[in-house]
């Protein structure tokens, strides 16, 4: 077949192994918020590719970056070191708490470093005994065993064998679980700041900061998984640093590349040490073209109009979600932080976010669901407000539709609508 040769959605089914079901249409370009199918038919795009897409599509900066390097060098492997990994390197550091960074190419990878990290120092600290984890029930960390493991879903994780042992899990935003589950065995806590798959629900402040004494207390580190919320998401660079409360290790990914795989571990000096030559390593982390890329995009992001931005567009998105619940019942509250944003469905439409995500594509709008109660939005940061404003006439004709053939109108006056700043 060749590169001109046609292709469709059947095509998928017959060549694809099937973990995923992707939807019936294929996007062939992208512009800014706005995607083009096969038929030339136009999208708005609210989905960004579930959080990755952190300046839409093609943005000419990007472009620029990825042809510049295209022509210099694109790949020496980890024998050697590269000038667009150490640049980006330095402003990462530059940026945040970390003194020290590990290129990968996915959230998972990133993760795994991180949790190799906490268990190497742990053993090398205290001993054998220090090797525990503990994280969140429903959160996720990627794919591979190892995180599967570290999440609390189980839908995840079986199916393939024993689990990776020595993780516990409690209930996001408990203290007193959490506070229960640490131990003198404990090497890591592992947290999102905003619980992102499993129905974009945002930590409690006073959670986070507990977290934090307790690793103190027990010479455990702090894990932050921000591969979804970080890099201007939320409305700072990390959220983090929104909540004030600073992790030994932090992972990122997702819209560290705008579109182009890589991922990164930030952490201090004295535990980077704890990773020493030939202790762990990724042929394609630090790859030339992905660090120029990533380089381009944290420079966009990394400033006071980009953030400033993000928190003003989460008032107008916030705002057109809740008018959307109160006339047509869809949404019973809507929560999240800057561009991350959760709309809970109402009690009629509980269990069908596939259908909601469905009715919303026909109407030429990509949505994510995040959980079968939870429609989630995490657009480009950089989204202008005509393609919100449009975005939000075809999420309300979509509402409508559901509404109708529900056969059931909605009181507004019945619905509770809440949120989160």
């Amino acid at each position: 077949m060749s590169h001109t040769e046609s292709v469709g959605r059947t095509d998928f089914d017959r060549l694809m192994i099937p973990c995923y079901a992707p939807d019936g249409f294929i996007p062939v370009r992208g512009e800014g918020s706005r995607v083009w199918d096969q038929h030339g038919r136009e999208l708005i795009d609210f989905a960004g590719g579930i959080a990755v897409n952190a300046l839409g599509h093609a943005h000419p900066s990007l472009v620029r970056a990825l042809v510049e390097q295209a022509g210099k060098l694109w790949h020496v492997s980890n024998l050697y070191t590269n000038e667009p990994a150490l640049r980006l390197a330095s402003k990462l550091v530059a940026a945040t708490f970390a003194e020290r960074v590990f290129f990968a190419n996915s959230g998972a990878e990133a993760n795994e470093a991180a949790f190799k990290l906490a268990r190497r120092h742990g053993l090398e600290t205290a001993g054998a005994h220090k090797h525990e984890i503990v994280a969140a029930l429903d959160s996720f960390h990627g794919r591979t065993l190892f995180t599967v493991s570290v999440a609390g879903q189980p839908k995840y994780s079986a199916g393939f064998g024993p689990p990776i042992g020595g993780i516990r899990h409690v209930r996001f935003n408990d203290i007193g679980a959490l506070e229960a589950a640490v131990s003198a065995n404990t090497c890591a806590i592992v947290l999102e700041p905003v619980l992102g798959e499993s129905g974009v629900l945002p930590a409690e402040r006073a959670y986070l900061e507990r977290a934090r004494e307790l690793c103190d207390e027990h010479g455990a580190l702090l894990v932050f998984d921000e591969v979804q919320t970080g890099m201007g998401r939320v409305g700072e660079l990390f959220a983090y640093q929104r909540y004030g409360v600073t992790p030994d290790v932090l992972t990122s990914a997702k819209a560290l590349g705008g579109g182009f795989p890589i991922a990164a571990m930030l952490t201090r000096a004295d535990l980077a040490g704890h990773l020493g030559v030939g202790s762990h390593g990724s042929t394609y982390g630090g790859n030339p073209l992905a660090c120029a890329v990533a380089e381009a995009v944290l420079d966009i992001i990394a400033t006071p109009a980009v953030l400033a931005g993000v928190r003003e567009r989460h008032e107008r998105f916030s705002t057109e979600l809740r008018r959307i619940g109160a006339q047509t019942g869809l949404f019973e509250q809507v929560r999240g932080l800057g561009l991350l944003l959760g709309g809970v469905l109402g009690e009629a439409w509980k269990g069908r976010a596939r259908d909601v995500m469905r009715t919303c594509e026909e109407e030429g709008l990509m949505v994510l669901q995040a959980g079968p109660d939870v429609i989630r939005l995490a657009p480009s940061l950089v989204i202008d407000a005509a393609d919100i404003d449009e975005g939000m006439r075809r999420l309300e004709r979509a509402a409508r539709r559901l509404r109708d053939e529900a056969g059931r109108a909605c009181d507004p006056d019945t619905v509770l609508i809440t949120g989160v700043a």
